[in-house]
């Protein structure tokens, strides 16, 4: 049964009687290199020793087998996942809803939470809803995100231009 066969459907390498070549290398858990050995004396130096066969390189010619613990060896995987999981940044969109008559302080209270959302890798859709007559000066709406793109566009891109949905006015900016 010379030749490698497919990796099992479990996951990860295959361990100890789930080898099935007849000749592999065999690397110790030191490093130290045994050389090309039979499935039966390969798994008889890792009895003696307290360890599993591991197929680290099943693709190889002949395939590379390790001596290790694969027990700890699971577990170190597992914590490099979780630490992997953990450094992720989830990006979300965060809203900031305005009026076209919005004054001045509370336009700079809205940039300062922006400024802020940008800082924290998050994406900003700007909406700004239109209510009675203002319908009717859209202008004025799109004065108003102009001029939001211009005061964030140091640091922050536009990825969605300003459209119209309904009574509402929106746009998505992403940060730099």
């Amino acid at each position: 049964m010379q030749g490698t066969a497919p990796a099992p459907a479990k996951g990860g390498p295959r361990v100890n009687e789930e080898i099935h070549t007849r000749t592999m290398l065999l690397i110790g858990d030191d490093g130290h290199k045994y050389g090309e050995l039979g499935l039966d004396d390969a798994l008889a130096i890792a009895e003696e020793k307290g360890l599993d066969l591991v197929e680290v390189s099943p693709e190889a010619h002949p395939p590379v087998v390790k001596l290790m613990d694969y027990g700890k060896y699971k577990y170190e995987q597992q914590k490099k996942a979780a630490e992997a999981r953990k450094k992720q940044k989830v990006i979300e969109i965060k809203e900031i809803k305005m009026r076209p008559t919005i004054d001045d302080h509370d336009y700079d209270v809205k940039m300062r939470a922006m400024k802020r959302f940008f800082d924290e890798g998050d994406k900003v859709k700007v909406t700004l809803r239109f209510r009675g007559r203002e319908m009717a000066h859209q202008e004025i709406g799109m004065e108003l995100l102009s001029r939001v793109q211009r005061d964030t566009e140091e640091f922050a891109k536009m990825e969605q231009y300003p459209k119209m949905e309904g009574r509402q006015m929106m746009m998505v900016l992403a940060p730099r």
